[in-house]
């Protein structure tokens, strides 16, 4: 026990053959002026109290209360060293977590970054293609050479019609033309007692004159029924 404790009532130190009493409102007593007082009351602030002997198998929170203070700094430096040791542990252990955590993101957020700029590429590449194709496709192709097979689609029906009309109508300086008989036919009578034939000309029947007549294949008349 530390030099300066005593008897807070006879002021005597603690010796050997003496016991020392702690009461909860902070007063010291030795084991005699401890008895010559009322029991559960301090002898010094007369209000009800509970004592603890003062021994080595005494509460180590109430023992350091009577320990010199540099054994006391000694004590809880050790103890603060090994509090402050175990928490930088776990500090650096959720550092490290924390540390893989950001490293995992920046490689996710590099990826996407790689993934975004090549399909902006792709975009852009594919929108000049398009451009191009467009371009080809307003640019009028060339007419061709020969003549028109077919109407045009923007003709309208009155000029088809037009198209398709025939000049009935005869021109003033051809001449009408008059449908004409059968050509007459000219024959050569054979030579007879050393004479040339004579010239006879015969003219296509008429169609009243061959009434009667033997039809050829039937054998029948051609008369009309």
């Amino acid at each position: 026990m530390a030099s300066w404790v005593f008897c807070n009532r006879c002021f005597q130190p603690p010796q050997a053959t003496s016991c020392f009493s702690l009461t909860n409102c902070g007063h010291v007593y030795c084991d005699a002026c401890l008895r010559k007082g009322k029991r559960d009351e301090c002898l010094i602030c007369k209000v009800a109290c509970r004592t603890v002997l003062l021994s080595k198998h005494t509460d180590p929170n109430i023992q350091a209360l009577f320990m010199g203070v540099d054994s006391l700094c000694m004590k809880y430096a050790k103890e603060t060293s090994q509090i402050s040791e175990f928490q930088e542990k776990h500090r650096r252990r959720l550092l490290a977590f924390y540390g893989e955590k950001i490293s995992q993101l920046e490689e996710s957020l590099r990826k996407s970054t790689l993934r975004v700029e090549q399909l902006q590429r792709v975009r852009s590449s594919q929108q000049t293609s398009f451009s191009t194709g467009n371009t080809t496709a307003s640019t009028p192709s060339a007419k061709p050479s020969g003549p028109l097979l077919f109407q045009p689609r923007g003709s309208s029906a009155s000029e088809r019609v037009e198209s398709m009309e025939v000049d009935l109508m005869p021109s003033p300086r051809r001449k009408p033309e008059v449908a004409t008989g059968p050509p007459r036919i000219s024959l050569l009578s054979p030579p007879r007692d050393g004479r040339m034939g004579k010239w006879r000309r015969l003219t296509s029947p008429r169609p009243h004159a061959l009434q009667g007549l033997p039809c050829p294949k039937a054998g029948h008349s051609c008369r009309p029924s």
